[in-house]
């Protein structure tokens, strides 16, 4: 294990000191090394992700490759903007997907497992059975995309819930505004799905299983990340920074390789 994790540090070594620079370079040869210098990062960083990908067995639970780069891209960019606690859980719900799929994935990174796979609601307005309009509106009654944190447990009507906070402006930024939160409910079930041939709808939360909720939200709570992603929006965030979460990935291979020393 110990080799295997030193390896992939090696080859990110490699592939971000490929081309070398001296000090006495001329400012456009300096942009063209920098420029191949991150080509060769980003490119051994997507071949990280499908390693992680196909190790936690991601495609057999039914999660699109290209959703998890985003949805990983944004949790190292989070990470290196000293925005998240020590957990390394990661959550996915994957609007891509209609509702009577289970969509929401919470992975460990840290054991490369996924802890939880099962049901999780969009709002009213966003469509039936697959959502197809989103909204940062207050009064929207529709989901938001993009990436937000975890935040505080209270108990509300929905008993136990924890608050978000949506980390992207225009997007997801108004969701403490509109109380967007991820609570338990009985109309994510069989039941509703047998029904009424889908899940039931939120007001823009997203709702999971009555019985998962407390294992849910202990699982993720305490400012860890939360990605809602849509693939036929119009969606662009400053956490997807590959090269950044590139360097993000490296360090932290580096450091649990030699803490098994």
């Amino acid at each position: 294990m110990k080799n295997y994790i030193l390896g992939i540090a090696t080859i990110f070594l490699v592939g971000m000191s490929i081309v070398g620079t001296s000090w006495k370079a001329k400012d456009r040869l300096q942009t063209q090394q920098d420029a191949i210098k991150n080509i060769a990062a980003d490119s051994l960083y997507n071949q990280f992700i499908i390693n992680i990908y196909h190790e936690i067995h991601l495609d057999s639970a039914g999660l699109n490759e290209q959703v998890f780069e985003k949805a990983l891209t944004g949790f190292y960019n989070l990470k290196y903007s000293g925005l998240l606690h020590a957990k390394s859980i990661l959550t996915i719900a994957d609007f891509d997907q209609e509702s009577t799929k289970k969509r929401l994935y919470i992975i460990d990174l840290a054991s490369k497992k996924l802890i939880l796979n099962t049901w999780v609601a969009h709002g009213q307005n966003s469509g039936g059975d697959k959502p197809s309009s989103f909204s940062n509106n207050i009064n929207s009654n529709q989901s938001s995309l993009g990436f937000y944190l975890t935040g505080e447990i209270y108990y509300g009507k929905h008993g136990r819930s924890l608050k978000l906070d949506g980390m992207d402006q225009g997007f997801n930024s108004n969701a403490r505004e509109r109380s967007i939160v991820v609570h338990g409910a009985s109309y994510v079930s069989q039941k509703s799905i047998d029904e009424l041939g889908r899940l039931g709808r939120s007001q823009g939360c997203p709702a999971v299983p009555a019985k998962l909720a407390d294992q849910v939200i202990n699982t993720i709570s305490d400012r860890t990340v939360l990605f809602i992603n849509n693939s036929e929006q119009v969606y662009y965030s400053s956490f997807l920074n590959e090269t950044l979460a590139a360097s993000v990935a490296l360090n932290q291979l580096q450091v649990f390789a030699s803490k098994m020393d």
